[in-house]
Parts: C-alpha cells; structure tokens; sequence
C-alpha cells in the first residue's frame, strides 16, 4: 500500500528518510489535500531507471522484429558474441 504523507511531515527528514529506504518504494506528498510530489530514496530511483531502460529495450526488440522479421539463434549469436570479446 502507498504511504502517503502531508507535505508537513518534511519537516521530520530523518523519519522521511528512514521511509524511503526501509520500504523502497515512493512516499506520495500531499499539499491540501492533493498530490504535489514524490520522494524516494536513491536505490529506489535507480532501480526504477534500470526497468524502464529493460522495458525500453525490450520494445525496441520488438519493434525491430516487426519491422524485420529476422531473428537470430541464441546460441550462436552468444558464441559470436564470445568469439568477438572474449577471444
């Protein structure tokens, strides 16, 4: 469940932070009553980023193969893979 927070409790940063990093996940900031903000802490955000560049990827795969049609064996584009950077 999110936890959600009036803006007054920025006031208490070591309670915010202590949250942020213990539940990893966003804490939601109300001003009157409405949504104004998010915080969370740097691991969170980073691992946010990190699936949304997968996921990004992802649909650019898959776009390509649309567009394509070609796909490659996986086995064999690993050994070449290996060949080229390994050696």
């Amino acid at each position: 469940m999110p936890q959600i927070r009036p803006i007054t409790d920025l006031r208490n940063t070591t309670e915010i932070s202590s949250l942020c990093h213990m539940r990893r996940e966003p804490i939601f900031i109300t001003k009157n009553g409405y949504g104004d903000m998010v915080v969370m802490s740097i691991e969170a955000y980073e691992e946010l980023v990190g699936e949304r560049a997968e996921d990004d990827a992802i649909t650019a795969a898959e776009a390509e193969l649309s567009e394509t049609g070609q796909t490659f064996d996986a086995r064999e584009a690993l050994s070449k893979l290996r060949r080229k950077y390994i050696g």
